[in-house]
């Protein structure tokens, strides 16, 4: 009896400490957000806006500089005759001045110089006037490819500014994700270059320039809105937006500050459709005297094919 007493504890024991047949033991618990990373958006592909000028004011509040000719058939911007506001609030008065002049010289028929018709690196975000841009997502950068002039700007991940900052064409942009949000701080435009300007208005800025996107795909009814208020207020170059649209919209606000030139941050709103057709290659030829006097001008060509 001893015996069978001493193995029956032995085998509870036992039981005890040892799991049944075909189970594991429960490990220690461990935080729930140890190796769990939040879903990135898809930004990736082509997109178009479609809209000149490009950008959309804000339903309130202040925002960009919009163009006081307007056409007489639908009273949206008159992309041949660019007079921007110069009475816009958000001016300070030298920059009012600038405006001012530029309008000056389109209401006489001179199409005044620009980045874009002269060939020159837009700066950000006067680069937004391309119809097309094209988003690469990579780990530690974004690569934003835009069609035309070979524009190409290129967004730091997850890293500061740097103390010493070397101004550049499209400045300085480091970016990161706010969940299903891409922020994209930008500092460090180049001042000193032909054209220093943010619109086609040749609306001005300094080396204080701090430009803030924030990117987000949205459904039509988060769209409609800001759509509507752009096809009021710009020629759309492509067109009516698509009814048959069923995709996602790429919605980027902007805002814009600049100590030296604004009297106040302001904002302003860009609609993006994607577009699943081929990535177009639009090259800039310069031409000056047809661009700013209406003189023809003999564009760069070739007396023969190199090819």
């Amino acid at each position: 009896m001893n015996v069978q007493w001493h193995l029956l504890l032995m085998v509870t024991l036992a039981a005890t400490v040892i799991p049944a047949s075909g189970q594991q033991a429960v490990p220690e618990a461990t935080p729930a957000n140890i190796g769990v990373q939040a879903s990135i958006p898809d930004f990736s592909g082509i997109w178009r806006h479609g809209n000149l000028p490009w950008f959309i004011p804000p339903a309130s509040g202040p925002g960009p500089v919009t163009n006081l000719s307007r056409t007489k058939d639908t009273g949206v911007s008159d992309y041949s005759s660019l007079v921007g506001d110069y009475k816009n609030p958000i001016l300070q008065a030298w920059a009012a001045d600038v405006v001012k002049k530029k309008g000056d010289l389109s209401l006489a028929g001179v199409v005044f110089p620009n980045p874009a018709n002269t060939c020159w690196p837009e700066p950000v975000p006067f680069l937004f006037k391309h119809a097309a841009m094209q988003m690469l997502q990579l780990p530690d950068q974004i690569v934003m490819l835009f069609n035309e002039n070979h524009e190409v700007r290129r967004v730091r991940m997850n890293q500061p500014h740097p103390a010493k900052l070397t101004p550049s064409w499209h400045g300085d942009a480091v970016g990161h994700y706010e969940g299903d949000t891409l922020v994209i701080d930008t500092v460090g435009v180049r001042t000193d270059r032909p054209h220093a300007m943010i619109d086609l208005f040749g609306t001005p800025y300094t080396e204080k320039l701090h430009v803030v996107e924030r990117y987000r795909l949205v459904d039509y009814d988060d769209a409609k809105d800001a759509m509507q208020r752009g096809t009021k207020e710009n020629r759309r170059a492509a067109g009516p937006y698509n009814p048959n649209y069923n995709d996602k919209y790429l919605q980027v606000q902007f805002t814009i500050e600049d100590e030296g030139a604004f009297t106040t941050p302001w904002t302003a709103i860009m609609i993006y459709l994607r577009d699943r057709n081929e990535w177009p290659e639009v090259v800039c030829a310069e031409g000056r005297f047809a661009f700013h006097h209406d003189q023809s001008a003999d564009l760069p060509h070739a007396d023969k094919p190199d090819f």
